[in-house]
C-alpha cells in the first residue's frame, strides 16, 4: 500500500475546525495507506518549517506528498512545497479548496502555473473548481469530491411550527455570520419563538461582532463555539433549518452534512454552491447578503406544505456519490 505526506492545517486540537488533512487523512489510513502529516504547528512560521523539513526527511519515504491548497495565505505553503518536492523529485499532489482560489489563480498567475502545471495531478474536489481551472488553461485535472460516511448521520422527524435555526461555520468574514443574525432578527418579527444557534470557531474578529451585534439588538443567540462533529450533529435534532450565509464558498462539508441529517437548507449562491445545490430541488438558494431574500425562502418552509420534506429527500439522494464508499475507489485508482 502506498505512502503518503499530507502537507495542511492540522489545527483542530488547538480549536480550530477539521479541514481535510485531518478528514481524508483519517479516511486513507483506515484503508491501509501510511500516511504522515504537517503540520498541527499553531505558528505560522514553525508550521512552515515543519512542512518543509518534513518534506525533505521523508522524501525517500513516500510515493506522493498530498497538499491542501488554499487561496489566501496558505497558498504559499502550497507553493513552496511543491516547489521542493520538483527539486527533491517527488510526486506532489494539490487538492484544490476555497471558493476564492479561481481568482487567486488568475492575480498569482506565474506561480500557480509553476504549482499546478507541475503538479502530478491537481485534485478538483467540486465541478466549480474543475471548471475555472479549465477556463484558466489547466489540464491535469482529477474530480474527487469531498466525502463524508452517510451512514453515521441520522435523520429526525422535524416539526415546522416556528424556524430553528442553525448556522455550523467558522466565525470569519468570508462565512458572514452577521447576515445570520439579521435574517433571525426578521424572522423574530414573525416568529416570536425563533431560534438561532451558531456553532463554530473564532477565526478572526467575526464572533466578537456577532455577540455584540445580537446585544445590541436584543435577540438571544445560542454561540456554542467549536463542537466536535458528534456533538454538532447530535444537537442537530434541535432544528429545523440550516442556513450557510456565506460570501465565498466550494462544496462545504457542514452543507452536505445538514443534507445527510435531512435539515432543509437555504443557502447563498456563491461560488461552487449552484454545482451542489438546486433551488427549489433540494435546497432554497438567495443572493449574497440578501438577508430580505433568505427571510422569505425560509419562511416558505413553514407555509408552504411537503417543501420541506420534497427538499430533504432530494438532497439524500444528492448526495449519495460523496459517501466515502464511493469515493474511496477513486482515491485507490489514482495512488496505485
Amino acid at each position: 500500500m502506498k505512502r503518503l505526506l499530507y502537507i495542511g492545517n492540522k489545527l483542530s486540537e488547538h480549536g480550530y475546525t477539521s479541514t481535510s488533512i485531518e478528514t481524508l487523512g483519517e479516511f486513507l489510513e483506515s484503508d491501509g495507506y501510511t500516511v504522515y502529516y504537517a503540520s498541527s504547528q499553531k505558528n505560522k512560521y514553525f508550521r512552515m518549517m515543519e512542512m518543509i523539513g518534513k518534506t525533505i526527511s521523508y522524501s525517500n519515504k513516500v510515493d506522493y506528498v498530498l497538499i491542501d491548497t488554499y487561496s489566501t495565505n496558505n497558498f504559499w505553503y502550497a507553493f513552496i512545497i511543491s516547489q521542493l518536492c520538483r527539486i527533491l523529485k517527488l510526486k506532489y499532489i494539490p487538492k484544490l479548496h476555497g471558493g476564492d482560489l479561481p481568482n487567486r489563480i488568475v492575480k498569482s498567475k506565474f506561480f500557480s502555473r509553476l504549482i499546478f502545471n507541475n503538479a502530478f495531478v491537481n485534485i478538483a474536489p467540486s465541478n466549480y473548481l474543475l471548471n475555472a481551472f479549465k477556463d484558466n488553461g489547466y489540464t491535469n485535472l482529477y474530480y474527487i469530491p469531498n466525502t463524508i460516511e452517510l451512514d453515521k448521520y441520522i435523520s429526525f422527524n422535524k416539526q415546522f411550527k416556528s424556524p430553528k435555526l442553525l448556522w455550523v461555520r467558522s466565525f470569519s468574514v468570508i462565512y458572514n455570520p452577521l447576515m445570520a443574525i439579521k435574517v433571525f432578527i426578521n424572522l423574530k418579527m414573525m416568529y416570536p419563538d425563533a431560534e438561532l444557534c451558531m456553532v463554530g470557531p473564532k477565526k478572526d474578529s467575526s464572533l466578537e461582532k456577532a455577540i455584540r451585534f445580537a446585544k445590541n439588538h436584543n435577540v438571544e443567540v445560542n454561540f456554542m463555539g467549536k463542537l466536535s462533529k458528534q456533538k454538532w450533529i447530535e444537537l442537530s435534532a434541535a432544528y429545523n433549518v440550516f442556513i450557510n450565509t456565506t460570501h465565498f464558498d466550494n462544496t462545504p462539508i457542514s452543507v452536505i452534512e445538514a443534507m445527510a441529517l435531512g435539515i432543509p437548507v437555504v443557502s447563498t449562491n456563491v461560488g461552487g454552491i449552484p454545482y451542489l445545490l438546486k433551488h427549489d430541488y433540494n435546497a432554497l438558494l438567495v443572493s449574497d447578503n440578501n438577508i430580505e431574500a433568505m427571510t422569505l425562502q425560509i419562511n416558505r418552509i413553514f407555509i408552504e406544505p411537503n417543501l420541506a420534506n420534497k427538499m430533504t429527500g432530494n438532497a439524500k439522494e444528492s448526495i449519495k456519490s460523496f459517501d466515502w464508499d464511493m469515493v474511496k475507489k477513486q482515491w485507490k485508482d489514482l495512488l496505485r
